[in-house]
């Protein structure tokens, strides 16, 4: 028996932000987003969309955002918005996992309870609630269909992923005219994340057909359109057909959660700093060829991404992908040469990890 589960709703197409006060419903709303944005005009156009509606803009996000940063803005945005009943996440998958960490107030008030909370895992209820909506200016993290929001403790060397009912966003605004803007680097990161999505809800115990449909067809989709976006990043019909493949990966993992490959990323940005895309992506063909062989429909699976008839020709098929687009599939390119192994049986007992098709 298996079950596919998403209670996001989804507005996409080319224009699609025009949805936005349709979306929002009359609701007064934060605009949570990135530093650039109002210099390529985002924050604008959805203070025009919403007008009076807006009650403020936090536009200070960064990438990967960390719990000594998260700390004053959490405090701040209750303290200062509390009865605003709606954040909007304008950016990339940092943008939306920090508005969601801003959705849930402590009972206290304080970002300190909340961290607790993440470093003990017991359960907590918070006092009020915010709603979210997505909207990605990425196509990559998936972040705006699923639950989880990534939070780094660089103090402590370690990231903690907040996952409750109320962390999902209630709906995602997904229009590719928004994206057009993105320099190549980060589009190439943001597509491998995807694609790591993808591939890693294939090699997935919790797997289920709904999944293992959208992850095939969102792989395939990446492999065919990264080389030409890149070549035209200002192609609007190819920035959609990414970002339609993002979000295929990300109603994929929405309901499998990532593996081995996102299990061993942790370590190499957390100590090395490479991004996240790059990080959870250079290790895939590893993990493929460690997942060949332990499940025929797995296998079958894998190799109708690449139009392969062996596991030797889709690694090689990925480790080529891969490599052409600037990307080093050997572990001591990041600074894991000796402890690869090592690393490798530890995020195999790690939460992700643990998602991993059974070796034995």
């Amino acid at each position: 028996m298996w079950n596919f589960h998403n209670p996001v709703a989804i507005h996409a197409g080319q224009g699609a932000l025009a949805r936005l006060p349709a979306v929002l419903a009359g609701r007064r709303a934060l605009l949570m987003t990135f530093p650039e944005a109002a210099s390529l005009g985002l924050v604008a156009q959805v203070q025009q969309l919403l007008g009076d509606q807006l009650a403020g803009v936090e536009s200070a996000i960064q990438p990967n955002p960390d719990v000594a940063w998260l700390d004053a803005m959490y405090e701040r945005v209750w303290a200062t918005y509390p009865d605003v009943e709606c954040i909007i996440a304008l950016g990339g998958g940092s943008t939306i996992d920090c508005a969601k960490a801003m959705l849930g107030r402590m009972p206290s008030g304080r970002f300190a309870e909340l961290l607790g909370h993440l470093r003990g895992g017991a359960a907590f209820a918070p006092a009020a609630v915010k709603a979210l909506i997505a909207i990605p200016t990425t196509a990559g993290t998936g972040s705006e269909v699923t639950p989880w929001a990534t939070i780094w403790d660089a103090a402590h060397d370690s990231k903690y992923s907040l996952h409750q009912n109320w962390t999902w966003p209630q709906a995602a605004i997904i229009d590719p005219q928004l994206m057009t803007s993105l320099p190549n680097s980060v589009t190439l990161a943001s597509a491998l994340d995807a694609l790591s999505h993808a591939m890693e809800s294939i090699w997935n115990v919790n797997r289920n057909p709904v999944s293992a449909s959208l992850a095939v067809t969102a792989a395939r989709s990446i492999i065919a359109t990264l080389p030409a976006l890149l070549a035209q990043p200002a192609n609007v019909v190819l920035r959609e057909r990414m970002a339609i493949a993002a979000l295929q990966a990300g109603l994929a993992f929405s309901n499998t959660k990532t593996a081995l490959a996102h299990s061993l990323s942790y370590a190499i940005t957390l100590q090395h700093g490479v991004p996240h895309g790059i990080a959870c992506s250079f290790s895939l063909p590893y993990v493929m060829a460690l997942a060949f062989g332990r499940s025929p429909e797995v296998d079958a699976l894998l190799l109708s991404i690449f139009d392969a008839n062996d596991a030797r020709t889709a690694v090689a098929s990925l480790t080529g992908f891969l490599e052409r687009h600037g990307v080093s599939t050997d572990p001591a390119h990041y600074g894991a040469a000796g402890q690869w192994e090592t690393l490798v049986q530890q995020a195999l007992q790690g939460p992700r990890g643990r998602n991993f098709i059974p070796l034995h």
